[in-house]
């Protein structure tokens, strides 16, 4: 019998190779869909070439809040008007110096800005940095989308795997703990377990762990990953660059593709 799996490429529309990489990808029928960053003046563009995937590829919304330009501009969250390192958004919002509402703002306004350009609402949400995890954002999710209908798909939690890379999948899981059970009780569906987390400064570990994910995940499981071809705008926006490339060779290799036919695995199309 078949196993399907689903391979979901993180940041479209960060930068143009990036997007360029994800898009060829798909074309491929090597992902399963992306999740989009909707913050960039880029993203108008970007939307466009991939809307007319919507529908048959699975197109979400890529939650965004740290590192990055704020499109809600100057606020408690960006006082400069960028986004903070993860590290010093986490704890200020628990203690509320981080005014949640304007957290809510930011994350409302760049959903806005992925219904409007690409005329309907996100098939599943994520998070850069897993920042969907967060309680803040646990809230917003249940107070904006209570109605079942167009209701998106959320990424769950990571599974507990490599040992080499424990330590930082535990720190995931913790400030994830609880988010699987309490978003199903909110009506959402949750896409689990979450596979492709690794140090991504060590790139030839991808291939490794992806054909392990090849041959360990149940069906319907999900893989995260970043592809990507890096250009000026990526070298001036995110730190994660060369090991894009590197996961966009093996993706787009005849070796991967034959790994997936012997082991009866196919990635699953769309929304499945």
């Amino acid at each position: 019998m078949t196993r399907r799996i689903r391979l979901i490429a993180d940041d479209y529309g960060l930068a143009p190779g990036v997007c360029a990489g994800i898009l060829d990808l798909l074309d491929r029928r090597r992902l399963t869909g992306t999740s989009c960053m909707t913050g960039f003046p880029e993203w108008a563009g970007a939307a466009a070439r991939i809307r007319p995937l919507c529908g048959h590829a699975a197109i979400g919304l890529h939650l965004t809040l740290t590192d990055q330009p704020a499109v809600t501009g100057k606020s408690s969250l960006a006082p400069e008007g960028r986004l903070p390192p993860l590290r010093s958004l986490a704890l200020p919002v628990l203690r509320s110096r981080i005014d949640e509402r304007d957290v809510h703002a930011e994350l409302g306004a760049q959903y806005s800005h992925f219904v409007e350009a690409l005329g309907r609402k996100p098939d599943f949400i994520d998070g850069h940095q897993h920042v969907h995890f967060l309680p803040v954002v646990r809230g917003w999710l249940r107070a904006n989308f209570r109605e079942a209908a167009g209701r998106p798909v959320l990424r769950g939690a990571p599974a507990l795997g490599d040992a080499a890379v424990a330590p930082k999948i535990a720190a995931i899981a913790a400030v994830a703990a609880g988010f699987n059970q309490s978003m199903q009780r909110a009506g959402f569906a949750v896409w689990r377990p979450l596979a492709g987390i690794y140090d991504w400064r060590q790139p030839e570990k991808f291939a490794p762990l992806l054909e392990a994910a090849v041959e360990a995940l149940p069906d319907h499981g999900l893989f995260m990953c970043h592809p990507g071809h890096v250009d000026e705008t990526l070298c001036a926006r995110d730190p994660m660059q060369s090991v894009r490339e590197v996961e966009f060779g093996v993706l787009a290799s005849d070796a991967f593709g034959a790994r997936l036919a012997r082991a009866g695995v196919e990635i699953m199309d769309g929304m499945g």
